[in-house]
């Protein structure tokens, strides 16, 4: 008998997506249809305008579709209520941003921890979580270190840890290598690759960068709200 084949950890029908400006209507996704299977790496890409952001937005349950289901895990993260959404986002996504969003007061290491003050995790078992991660992002010597000294690079590995750490289900990115020059930025999507690779994470990226898109297993291509193209290596 043939193998049933697994079901997408991500499985969009249907998504729209419409903002209100004053009286007038701003379509900005116009029904999307994408799977996304464990253990993928998606860059999103398109022109400005073209709904990438927003989509990466609904993915993580940032915003909320106008139309649509967005499947994660089994679950329509689209008709969850505001506090259902926010413990789900919690427990199932890491964020990575392009300015790193790091708390400047805070230092490495406890910029990582940060998540896992909302878990169930002693400060021990922190600790030890975040021992871990550091070491993964090697960055382990920096630890007592403020974002202030560190490089961009070392920022971004730093927040890449802090999205790891509580072990999520999904990792999104968006423009995680817009502010660093082309050698750093290879090195942080190598270090993403890994994280798909060695560690089976599933990475959606949004990127105007092809050559950051190379490292992606997928790019979809948006235009005007609309798929457009999809192409895998």
């Amino acid at each position: 008998m043939p193998q049933a084949q697994a079901a997408p950890l991500i499985s969009i029908r249907g998504l729209t997506k419409v903002y209100q400006r004053g009286e007038q209507d701003v379509p900005v996704l116009l029904g999307i249809d994408l799977d996304v299977m464990a253990g993928d790496f998606v860059a999103l890409m398109g022109p400005s305008g073209s709904g990438k952001s927003t989509l990466l937005n609904l993915i993580a349950g940032i915003d909320k579709p106008s139309a649509g289901t967005i499947a994660i895990g089994g679950v329509d993260i689209a008709t969850l209520g505001e506090g259902s959404l926010a413990d789900w986002r919690a427990r199932h996504v890491g964020f990575i941003f392009q300015f790193y969003n790091l708390m400047p007061v805070l230092t490495a290491f406890e910029n990582i921890e940060l998540p896992l003050l909302l878990t169930g995790l002693s400060p021990r078992q922190r600790r030890e979580r975040v021992a871990q991660v550091l070491q993964m992002v090697q960055l382990s010597d920096r630890a007592d270190h403020r974002p202030n000294e560190l490089s961009g690079g070392q920022q971004q590995r730093v927040a890449i840890a802090r999205a790891i750490v509580t072990d999520p289900t999904l990792i999104v990115a968006d423009e995680p290598t817009g502010d660093l020059d082309r050698s750093t930025g290879e090195d942080v999507l190598g270090l993403l690759d890994q994280l798909v690779s060695e560690l089976g994470k599933t990475i959606v990226m949004v990127t105007h960068d092809p050559k950051a898109a190379a490292f992606a297993r997928r790019m979809v291509h948006l235009e005007k709200g609309v798929l457009v193209d999809e192409a895998g290596r």
